[in-house]
């Protein structure tokens, strides 16, 4: 692991807490890439910081699944596989339908308050696809979807959703060159907003399973040509 990577300040909170939540930040944004392996004691060393916490986070990761623990090995980055894209975008699909369900039967109130996040996040979108910024557009993607479940009111829910989440995003920004339909997104996620506001049920559910069986495909697809150029 590189001395030069971005290292963090620790500060104001519990040290493995704030280790595990930025590092996790910087592997989601590809700064540490999948299958790349994070040095314990080399990691301890760069934050000025004993062993233990570091220890105490790479475990927090491991168990979320963004790392991988190797015996006699190691811990590394996890590798997401087109089998892995399509696990996460499944159990997505079925956390969020659960969460819309719970949503609208929850009343116009809840509602109203969840729409109302819901519009602000797209306004940053639309901002962010203009100066074609990836990173803040993966952010604000997902950004959209936990306050989507959060909405909710159901910790359960929005605990399993945050992992799924930091997952989608490395899903997204680690195979950004075959996610070819970001001129579409602002789109997309109006029309989640549309029917939720509107509070129909059934367009709303399949509007969902087509966003997430989209985004396999995308995400899934063979680089073209013109796409490795890029790459």
């Amino acid at each position: 692991m590189a001395a030069t990577k971005g290292l963090f300040t620790l500060e104001g909170r519990p040290t493995a807490q704030l280790i595990a939540d930025q590092l996790r930040e910087q592997i989601v944004q590809g700064i540490f890439r999948p299958g790349e392996q994070i040095n314990e004691s080399v990691l301890a060393s760069q934050l000025s910081t004993s062993r233990g916490p570091v220890r105490e986070a790479l475990q927090r990761l491991s168990q979320e699944g963004i790392l991988v623990s190797h015996r006699n090995r190691g811990v590394f980055v996890l590798e997401l596989s087109d089998d892995d894209v399509r696990e996460i975008y499944a159990v997505r699909l079925a956390v969020e339908s659960t969460a819309a369900d719970a949503l609208l039967d929850a009343g116009q109130e809840q509602v109203k308050d969840t729409c109302q996040a819901l519009k602000a996040i797209i306004s940053d979108m639309a901002k962010q696809v203009a100066v074609s910024d990836w990173q803040a557009i993966a952010r604000l993607d997902m950004q959209f979807h936990t306050s989507f479940v959060a909405g909710a009111g159901n910790t359960r829910l929005i605990r399993i959703y945050e992992t799924l989440a930091s997952e989608s995003r490395m899903c997204i920004l680690n195979l950004a060159v075959a996610y070819p339909r970001v001129d579409v997104l602002v789109q997309e996620h109006q029309n989640l907003l549309d029917l939720l506001e509107a509070g129909n049920r059934k367009e709303l559910h399949k509007a969902i399973k087509q966003h997430m069986h989209k985004a396999v495909e995308d995400l899934t697809a063979p680089p073209t040509e013109e796409n490795e150029s890029t790459a």
